[in-house]
């Protein structure tokens, strides 16, 4: 196998993930909001692919139940959670926010998987949640509390460090069979914010426009989902983890080049102290356990 492959594939993978705001704003442009996008675009995924996976595993599956719930539970909410953040929020914060992830990665570690929190991930935790406050606004954080889309964003975060944990957890249940149970969970909030009339199917929307939402769940994350799995799989952990910062860089970048929308200095800074966080977190020396995957690897999208 060429050695660059895995490397390209994974950039071109991170750049599709940090370029999802384009079609999800147009998307919100036609009154379409995150749990619509989730239900129409993941759900189509969950439809077409992850059910009939599920099915074929179902004799490991059955054996792990309540881990799999988890998975569509904390897997669900984090990816309908950033939809909706990107939609309803701006672009740059929303990335920010949600790039906690590593934090919430360690604290997860630390109460469900018992790690212990070396100095190392205590110097990335420590970054994440000063270069957060500096995001918010540093100590300006009263005059503009944070919005329902920060809020979004750090539940997004959150819950797919939630998600990773437990991925990690199940070691004897195929990788395929547990991204699966992530898309289901995407079908299951959506429809359950439906029905609870949290969210509505807007109306007068041209059908060309539920195509391109579902095509977006069926090609766009499929694509970007299937390229992070496969590089991660064929290049070292530290390494990846580190290329995965692509898709902070790409959204930041291009979100500022087509929306003349430049971050401010305190945001530059909070930014910085978040990445410096990822990093750090990254390149920790501890092996990988069953394909332990860095964060996006874990989630789709």
């Amino acid at each position: 196998m060429n050695r660059f492959a895995p490397t390209l594939t994974l950039l071109a993978a991170s750049t599709l993930w940090g370029l999802t705001w384009l079609p999800l704003k147009y998307f919100g442009g036609y009154g379409i909001d995150g749990p619509i996008v989730t239900l129409f675009g993941h759900g189509s995924v969950a439809v077409f692919l992850a059910l009939p996976v599920l099915w074929m595993t179902r004799s490991v599956s059955a054996q792990h139940v309540g881990s799999a719930s988890l998975l569509a539970l904390f897997g669900g909410l984090a990816n309908l959670a950033f939809a909706w953040a990107m939609i309803l929020g701006d672009v740059t914060r929303v990335m920010v926010l949600f790039y906690l992830l590593p934090a919430w990665g360690v604290l997860g570690g630390k109460l469900v998987l018992g790690e212990h929190i070396d100095k190392q991930r205590g110097a990335s935790l420590a970054c994440a949640l000063a270069g957060t406050f500096l995001v918010l606004g540093g100590p300006d954080i009263t005059n503009a509390p944070p919005g329902f889309a920060d809020l979004l964003a750090v539940v997004a975060g959150l819950s797919l460090a939630a998600n990773n944990v437990v991925f990690r957890k199940l070691q004897t249940v195929p990788i395929v069979s547990k991204l699966a149970f992530n898309f289901v969970g995407c079908l299951l909030w959506a429809a359950l914010l439906l029905i609870a009339g949290v969210s509505h199917v807007p109306a007068q929307v041209p059908p060309t426009v539920w195509l391109g939402v579902s095509a977006f769940g069926l090609f766009w994350i499929l694509a970007a989902s299937a390229g992070t799995l496969w590089a991660v799989h064929h290049m070292e952990a530290s390494r990846s983890s580190v290329l995965i910062i692509m898709e902070l860089i790409t959204a930041v970048g291009s979100a500022a080049l087509l929306t003349a929308r430049l971050p401010t200095a305190i945001e530059w800074c909070g930014g910085g102290l978040i990445v410096v966080s990822a990093v750090l977190e990254a390149w920790r020396s501890a092996p990988e356990v069953d394909g332990v995957l860095p964060p996006r690897t874990q989630s789709l999208g």
